[in-house]
């Protein structure tokens, strides 16, 4: 059986995390790639399990060598990436690969390890991510209104992606994107 990697990416409130959960609890041969940062871990966090924290020294020789598949600086601070070499030993592995990314960072693998499969998931509407975001209730006015103009310039790019799956119920979803790795296999 052919193993790939799968980019998922969505706006915010989408439904992203929830789906992910989902896949990885209904297909145990999924593995979630594993950023690397270069802040410092939190309470409770473990190298290789959370993060992969490694010095900005360590981060600089990972872009340089092209050992990274996307990476950014994160509120002109600390930097997060996804490294190539996990992602590749587990498919090597035989396991399908999944990587959550933003939309830039979708733009990157496209071009740093283009055989991965690009889905995005869009909201059935957009007013229906207006109320996900607002009923989460986890943002104030100000961050709602930045949150929900970045979402309208990430659904205006999902004709980029390879499938579209619209997030209208969570097992749906699910099961669509499932079919999705089922066929490319």
């Amino acid at each position: 059986m052919k193993t790939r990697a799968f980019v998922i990416c969505g706006p915010t409130a989408v439904g992203k995390g929830t789906v992910i959960r989902q896949l990885l609890a209904r297909e145990p041969n999924i593995w979630l790639s594993i950023s690397a940062t270069t802040r410092q871990p939190r309470e409770g966090e473990i190298d290789g399990v959370h993060y992969f924290f490694v010095t900005p020294e360590e981060f600089d020789d990972l872009v340089e060598a092209g050992d990274m598949l996307e990476w950014a600086t994160v509120h002109g601070v600390n930097r997060y990436g996804t490294p190539r070499r996990p992602v590749l030993d587990a498919i090597e592995a035989g396991r399908d690969v999944l990587l959550e990314v933003d939309l830039a960072g979708a733009r990157q693998v496209r071009e740093s390890f283009p055989e991965a499969v690009q889905i995005f998931i869009a909201p059935p509407t957009f007013e229906d991510l207006e109320r996900r975001l607002e009923t989460r209730g986890t943002e104030g006015p100000a961050e709602r209104a930045r949150r929900l103009e970045t979402a309208r310039v990430e659904l205006a790019a999902a004709d980029e992606f390879d499938h579209i799956v619209v997030n209208d119920d969570v097992a749906r979803a699910t099961d669509e994107i499932l079919s999705i790795m089922s066929s490319i296999r």
